[in-house]
């Protein structure tokens, strides 16, 4: 029914290498979370009650589901996305439409076929929050309504990031405006309670509400009433609303299909009667100005000395609206700046950890973003065939690695600028240290200035990090799909991995002892999978001390502004400390990564052996 592209998915999604190892790695990761979720609670010095064992079932899978509702609206947008722009930028795509395939065969085909490991991930998944039956505290209703909802989620992510990607000519424009769009989806959901009332007093807008927000959907499962739903349950709406976003978008795409695609191509037009008397002369006069023109029309431009930083910057190498992505972006981020001061604001007084609100997501959206323009302005070139004809030319591995690099931070600067002003925002309202509300400006700055050099300063150095690591990985590896999954998944995972730390450590109240085993555990698993993203094919000393001593950086980093403070409280330990160790730690990753592409940059790229290689 889905045609010979879902076909052709489903028949080598599992003789892929890496099919069985994901699985195995989704199944260990809930695992650890069960033995650290086990730990902060309970413990393992004593036997637990009844009723203690069902607070943990609840807890477990509360942790569970909503951790597997992230990675999977994340990556469902990318993959969908991904698979799309791939086939555009190695010029594939045309040849699909001028295949026999119907049009609803190539886009649901694409859809499900890039999403094809992920619900596979799912199914997986579901026989483990189903044993959490056994610890008691949920119900198997609340089982098939978690399932249902991550279900729904995957493919309602995956049809928005595949409509973008059919919608866009770059890979770059697709995988941000998917994840941005993705975004601004939740935080106009989360706005449905406040604006709702202003609109209609008479319509139950937390329901509504709950059938459009995946988390609040997701929430409602996990928090249902004493006394049972009256009418149709919050997660069984939401599965209704979002199979008919999934109709609508799908349709739109399959609409558009031919009419986005293929893009930026002229159309001539056929020539009229009148044309065709006088082409003659027209071939003439065509002839004389072509011998005047030079090959790009327009007037003549001066190359700076670095042509690769030219290109980058002064012209339109990430597609011809690019601003487009960072109107979305500026929406996204007055959303988010919108609630941040609202809760600094709070008439009951500011809320534990109030930076935090703001800070987070901005830096980790930001993050995300300058990661997959670093990444794609690898892959671009390798798809589209330039890449290897841009290495034969006179331009030095030097001027090569350090234009794509400075053109990168040139084009993110509009998502590098806004962390840094929201930092020095919470340092005037003293919202970084523990400052009593109404402390003059100059002094709360004075207090907070300390603080909010150390913020900077690590700012800018995960955002080295990130563009660095994007260059490295997607030199490293010629599938496109695998160099975008592998850059923007470690960043993904060292904010998740982080945040879940965070999580644990505060509903423990703070306490390390009883956790020490599972945030080994955590460590273990960070360090190999930074150790298989830099160095898995070319082994190098410095990188496998970089992919030791960078989660061992942000881990201490953690506990030490925790631990050191109050957790629970507005108070936290100084960060001063904790984050130049973690400016050295990824600062010395980026030298690892940076060193070798300047010079050994053949080697680096795999094109000749080192002397003692066979």
């Amino acid at each position: 029914m889905l045609g010979p592209i879902f076909s052709r998915e489903l028949v080598t999604v599992p003789r892929r290498s890496g099919h069985y190892a994901q699985r195995v790695a989704l199944i260990g990761l809930l695992g650890i979370l069960g033995i650290t979720t086990w730990q902060a609670t309970i413990g393992f010095a004593r036997d637990a009650t009844l009723g203690e064992a069902a607070n943990v079932g609840l807890l477990l899978f509360q942790i569970v589901a909503f951790v597997q509702l992230l990675l999977t609206l994340f990556f469902a947008t990318l993959s969908a996305a991904s698979a799309v722009s791939q086939e555009k930028d190695r010029r594939t795509f045309v040849l699909l439409l001028l295949t026999d395939m119907r049009d609803y065969e190539i886009v649901l085909g694409k859809l499900i076929g890039a999403l094809l490991p992920i619900l596979i991930l799912l199914f997986v998944s579901a026989p483990v929050l189903s044993m959490l039956l056994l610890l008691g505290g949920i119900s198997p209703e609340q089982v098939l309504q978690a399932v249902l909802v991550l279900f729904s989620s995957a493919i309602a992510a995956g049809s928005l990031g595949g409509l973008i990607a059919l919608w866009r000519e770059k890979t770059y424009q697709a995988l941000a405006l998917s994840v941005l769009f993705l975004v601004l989806y939740v935080c106009v959901t989360q706005g449905v309670t406040s604006v709702g009332p202003l609109v209609s007093s008479g319509v139950d807008w937390s329901s509504a509400q709950a059938w459009l927000d995946p988390f609040i959907a997701m929430q409602s499962v996990l928090e249902p009433p004493t006394d049972g739903w009256q009418g149709i349950a919050p997660a069984y709406g939401f599965l209704v609303v979002m199979f008919v976003l999934c109709a609508a978008m799908n349709g739109v795409g399959i609409w558009k299909l031919r009419k986005w695609n293929p893009s930026g191509e002229p159309i001539m037009q056929r020539e009229g009667a009148a044309e065709v008397e006088d082409l003659e002369s027209d071939v003439a006069i065509a002839a004389e100005k072509r011998a005047k023109a030079h090959a790009a029309p327009g007037e003549v431009r001066q190359v700076w000395p670095n042509p690769i930083l030219w290109r980058e910057t002064r012209t339109l190498a990430y597609g011809r609206r690019p601003l487009l992505v960072k109107f979305a972006f500026g929406i996204v981020l007055a959303l988010i700046l919108y609630f941040a001061v609202s809760e600094l604001n709070r008439p009951g007084g500011r809320p534990s950890f109030a930076a935090a609100y703001g800070l987070v997501p901005v830096a980790v959206l930001s993050l995300l973003l300058v990661a997959a323009q670093a990444v794609t302005s690898i892959t671009s070139e390798r798809d589209g065939g330039a890449l290897d004809v841009l290495l034969v030319t006179d331009v030095s591995p030097k001027e090569f690695v350090f234009g794509k690099l400075l053109g990168v931070l040139y084009n993110t600067k509009e998502y590098i600028i806004p962390p840094l002003l929201l930092a020095a925002f919470y340092a005037i309202r003293g919202a970084l240290t523990r400052t009593p509300p109404g402390t003059p400006t100059a002094e709360a700055l004075a207090t907070n200035l300390g603080p909010l050099v150390a913020v900077c300063g690590a700012l800018i150095v995960l955002f080295g990090f990130a563009v660095t690591l994007g260059l490295h990985v997607s030199l490293r590896i010629v599938q496109s799909r695998l160099a975008i999954a592998h850059t923007l998944g470690t960043v993904f995972f060292l904010s998740v991995g982080t945040l879940i730390s965070i999580y644990l450590i505060v509903i423990n109240g703070g306490s390390f002892g009883n956790q020490w085993f599972s945030f080994i555990s955590f460590l273990i698993l960070g360090i190999g999978g930074l150790l298989y993203v830099l160095s898995a094919d070319r082994p190098a000393t410095a990188l496998t001390i970089a992919s030791v001593v960078c989660p061992l950086a942000m881990f201490y980093c953690v506990v030490n502004v925790l631990i050191g403070g109050k957790p629970g409280t507005d108070e936290s330990g100084d960060p001063l400390i904790p984050f130049l160790m973690l400016g050295a730690a990824f600062g010395f990753a980026i030298f690892s990564m940076l060193f070798p592409l300047v010079t050994d940059f053949d080697v680096s790229l795999g094109r000749t052996a080192q002397p003692n290689e066979s």
